[in-house]
């Protein structure tokens, strides 16, 4: 595979992006901030690629978001400056990575328990440092996360005395709310989120407990809660990518992320295998076959995918290279060791992807 190679020459499965789509979502995202007038700081767990948060910055966004301590060290390798795991760091060797990092970035991380803040703060003054957090608020997603109101102020003030520590505010996150279908049922649900995280602002302010930060919002919320008052910053990312799943959750953007497939079998009526199989993409989320009306992605194994036909005009034969729309890009980039730039039906760009590590 080289630069200027077309995309239906590349050997399969190969995971792509088309770079005039993806450019285009990033803009529209980065407007959509700019409007609602919130700081942008995507997530980047599903993108994985540091080139790619370099664009993402570039257009305006404030620093980048990452799930885990290996990917805040790829970013800051990459030379991203502001970085927010927005996730609990717990045990010593990765608090330890983490008071590492403080010399190549600004690494923010989420806290939930006094305990584990303690231990980063007596990490963080050893090593001479101040280590910036955030109080997770579970604000109805019920995983990580302090109850609001009360204990989360709580836990804020014992915060305020650790020394190695610099409390910037709170973060919650309203995944429960992303599936739900009916437009005024998300949205009751996602403003009691908001309620949740912002009462607990408004009284942590009340208390004495300086806020700088107040941090929310995924790519299927992000219209809920960029635009709720006292929100200071949007984690929303995904949406650069598009796909099947962030479409269905309401995301403005386009899909661009799509997966090039080949025809390895066709000996049944109806029926045909692909070479893209579990390995290639988490079949909890189905991809979609592109331009083939009538034939559904109906199963996968380890290497094969089934592909049903009900259009009696469709007749595939093998060799065939089909593109597939990506179900969930979270679920899926990390499954490739390569992403490849498209535009114009040609190979522009050759990301290696950052293999998943703890």
């Amino acid at each position: 595979m080289n630069i200027g190679d077309s995309l239906f020459d590349l050997e399969t499965p190969a995971l792509w992006v088309d770079l005039d789509t993806m450019e285009n979502n990033i803009r529209l995202m980065a407007k959509t901030m700019r409007d609602a007038g919130v700081n942008w700081r995507p997530h980047t767990k599903g993108i994985k690629i540091p080139a790619i948060a370099h664009m993402l910055l570039d257009a305006g966004a404030m620093g980048v978001t990452c799930a885990k301590i290996t990917e805040a060290e790829f970013m800051a390798a990459a030379g991203v400056k502001d970085i927010l795991i927005g996730n609990q760091v717990v045990g010593r060797s990765k608090i330890a990575r983490l008071i590492a990092l403080q010399s190549k970035s600004d690494v923010m991380c989420a806290v939930d328990d006094l305990g584990n803040a303690a231990e980063i703060s007596a990490a963080a003054v050893e090593a001479g440092v101040k280590v910036r957090v955030l109080i997770e608020v579970n604000i109805g997603m019920d995983r990580a996360g302090i109850a609001p109101f009360e204990p989360a102020i709580d836990l804020a003030k014992k915060l305020l005395e650790l020394p190695g520590l610099r409390f910037m505010g709170f973060m919650g996150w309203e995944g429960h709310i992303v599936g739900i279908a009916d437009p005024l049922e998300k949205d009751q649900a996602g403003r009691e989120a908001m309620r949740k995280l912002v009462g607990t602002v408004e009284m942590a302010r009340k208390a004495g407990v300086p806020v700088e930060i107040v941090s929310c919002g995924g790519t299927g919320s992000y219209k809920i809660s960029a635009y709720t008052l006292g929100v200071t910053e949007i984690d929303a990312g995904g949406a650069c990518f598009g796909d099947r799943t962030y479409k269905a959750w309401g995301a403005d953007t386009t899909p661009s992320l799509f997966v090039l497939t080949t025809v390895t079998s066709s000996n049944t009526a109806g029926r045909a295998i692909v070479d893209g199989g579990r390995k290639t993409f988490d079949a909890r989320i189905n991809p979609i076959p592109v331009g083939l009306d009538g034939v559904v992605y109906d199963h996968a194994s380890s290497e094969h995918g089934t592909l049903v036909i009900t259009n009696p005009d469709v007749h595939l034969k093998v060799g065939d290279k089909i593109n597939m729309l990506v179900g969930y890009g979270d679920w899926t980039v990390y499954l490739h060791d390569r992403l490849i730039g498209i535009r114009g039906g040609k190979v522009e760009q050759i990301w290696e992807i950052p293999h998943r590590v703890s």
